[in-house]
């Protein structure tokens, strides 16, 4: 297999039914996973599902700014996934949400999101972004993990959506092919066209900040995933959305990770506009053991 069975807009097209909870009352809502993917469900999916959630019930003049998730238990793609929200509180200019999401009656994820109506106030960011090649002079995944077979493979199980460009090795080739990188810079966007709702490109851009974050531990050590690598599971995850953006626009993923020990490391990623805005900035500890440890 050199490409997913769906790509481009048909894929979008998947991604929007995904995210498209249904309402069952009472504040839950409930979510499927796509019928071909990973054993377990993708992370990123439920963040973006429980976010959707979550925002069907907020004021729509109010925008998510922040989201505080804990995985507690590995999803099981072949059951719905019920999310069950809480109305925190709705407040003049915050309205504050708490979500878990359930399967087998048992709480898989936890969600905590705030959503703040537009103000004007001080405006300034960290220098950036960093100086690297625009994605269009970058190999796709396709085309960079063509000499490992077994590897695009396996990556092709993973939802892709989306477009991604690695500016160094990513932590899908061939251990002993990647050389050790402080640095994790990761060209993305949508690969297709997104309605203008911005609770879906909160979604999106949530869907797509969990795929590449955790390779940046990783990184550092030169290591990759699967055989003669780690497995890895996110722990927790954590987004502030700062400015407006788009999903299905470029954006850049500038990560790195300031600690691992213990069988744990901590990621941290900004997120760029092509236009060198700060759009997101994300967090996330994930468990990562030696394949076969």
């Amino acid at each position: 297999m050199t490409e997913p069975v769906l790509s481009g807009q048909a894929a979008v097209d998947g991604l929007l039914e995904l995210l498209d909870v249904q309402s069952v009352g009472d504040d839950r809502f409930e979510g499927m996973s796509p019928p071909v993917g990973p054993q377990r469900v993708y992370g990123g999916q439920v963040a973006a599902q429980a976010l959707v959630a979550v925002g069907r019930t907020v004021d729509p003049a109010r925008a998510v700014h922040s989201l505080h998730s804990y995985f507690v238990r590995p999803g099981d793609p072949a059951e719905p996934i019920v999310y069950a929200v809480e109305n925190i509180r709705d407040g003049r200019s915050f309205s504050v949400r708490r979500c878990a999401a359930y399967q087998h009656e048992k709480p898989i994820f936890l969600m905590a999101a705030s959503f703040h109506r537009q103000e004007t106030g001080l405006d300034h960011a960290a220098p950036g972004p960093p100086d690297v090649p625009p994605p269009d002079e970058l190999p796709t995944m396709a085309e960079r993990l063509s000499p490992y077979p077994e590897r695009l493979s396996f990556w092709s199980l993973i939802p892709r959506p989306m477009d991604v460009r690695y500016v160094g090795e990513p932590g899908w080739v061939r251990a002993g092919d990647r050389p050790a990188d402080t640095r994790q810079r990761v060209w993305m966007r949508i690969d297709g066209k997104l309605p203008d709702d911005p609770l879906v490109h909160a979604a999106a851009l949530t869907f797509a900040s969990d795929l590449t974050l955790l390779d940046s531990v990783l990184s550092v050590h030169g290591e990759v995933w699967g055989p003669g690598g780690m497995v890895g599971a996110s722990l927790d995850h954590a987004l502030w959305f700062h400015r407006p953006f788009r999903a299905d626009e470029w954006f850049l993923y500038d990560c790195w990770s300031p600690s691992a020990s213990g069988a744990r490391g901590l990621a941290t990623g900004r997120m760029f506009a092509e236009d060198g805005r700060n759009i997101a900035t994300a967090f996330q500890e994930g468990l990562l053991r030696r394949v076969g440890g």
